[in-house]
């Protein structure tokens, strides 16, 4: 039985593909935020399982690190802060944990005999698109501190791989949605504001261009990647090569729940001029290549299942459609 330690298991992803692991007979160990509060996150919503084991802790620790990587034959480390707007504000956090962070499970990974280290990247790293569809040589761009982090992070893990021959594969997922997204992201700011019943909408730009992935697709493509030997050392996107307006999303959603809702232009969610990331459409050919991986939902079947699970009043009550959080 494979042991896979999963950074960030708690959060949206990373609850996602613990259970996704656990299906195909991983023995997981997963990685929560520490809290006083003994909060879990979304493993909260997965059932207890002989082959899961939550551990509560923090990246940044290089101690703690060493620790839980103990017995691992695998890490996928998802551990990382993702808000963009609060990157303006809080810079310094973003260098410490995505930076920091990757440098510390990469540390420890070596120094415990060579464990195979699947990173996740982002699509943000490429800024606004020179071309079309993006691939793994299109220039990195940080338009924002978060991306600039993840730029870094991306670079730490790929020089273990160039300077002590570690395993380390660069995962690039392109704009994920589905169950369990926090509201900071674009899709579920519409449906909980729409399921809420709000007459008005609140939006930032509606011009840019997503290349949206259903959650379940992302995770198989990490587990691919993960099953394939000749990813070791690359970087590689998970993308679906299209794109498609935030505006025309943003119509299909409204489609699915029968909408009318009025759109509003809200001032505090527009990114300053040269940070917006106008246009993102991900070219999939090297992890096709490499693992034939490709991804299974189209964006109406993926976006049908999300709008089905946010209707849920359990789930609804877990977000706060009325607050504009960075």
């Amino acid at each position: 039985m494979i042991k896979a330690l999963i950074t960030g298991a708690d959060g949206f992803i990373g609850s996602h593909l613990t259970e996704l692991l656990i299906e195909n007979g991983y023995k997981v160990r997963a990685l929560a935020q520490y809290n006083s509060f003994n909060y879990l996150g979304w493993l909260e919503d997965i059932p207890s399982n002989s082959n899961l084991e939550i551990v509560t802790g923090d990246v940044r620790d290089p101690h703690f690190c060493k620790e839980i990587i103990r017995g691992i034959d695998i890490v996928f480390h998802l551990a990382a802060l993702i808000a963009i707007p609060y990157s303006y504000v809080a810079p310094d956090s973003y260098i410490d944990t995505n930076i920091k962070g990757t440098l510390n499970i990469c540390q420890a990974a070596k120094e415990s005999g060579g464990i195979r280290v699947i990173h996740t990247s982002t699509s943000e790293v490429y800024g606004t698109a020179l071309y079309v569809p993006i691939d793994e040589k299109h220039p990195k761009q940080p338009q924002s501190p978060y991306s600039a982090s993840k730029i870094g992070a991306d670079m730490v893990a790929l020089s273990f791989y160039n300077a002590f021959n570690l395993p380390v594969t660069v995962a690039r997922p392109f704009n994920a949605y589905g169950p369990r997204q926090s509201a900071r992201a674009i899709i579920p700011t519409i449906i909980t504001q729409i399921l809420t019943g709000k007459k008005q909408l609140s939006l930032g730009d509606l011009r840019p261009t997503r290349d949206f992935n259903f959650v379940t697709d992302i995770c198989k493509g990490f587990l691919s990647i993960a099953k394939c030997e000749e990813s070791v050392g690359k970087e590689i996107n998970i993308s679906t090569n299209s794109e498609i307006s935030i505006a025309d999303t943003l119509q299909v959603i409204q489609n699915i729940l029968n909408s009318d809702v009025q759109i509003i232009s809200d001032e505090q969610r527009i990114r300053p001029d040269n940070s917006e990331v106008f246009r993102l459409c991900g070219d999939n050919t090297l992890i096709n290549k490499l693992t034939g991986f490709q991804p299974e939902y189209s964006l109406k079947r993926g976006l049908e299942e999300t709008c089905n699970w946010y209707k849920k009043p359990e789930n609804l009550l877990k977000y706060k459609a009325n607050i504009y959080n960075i």
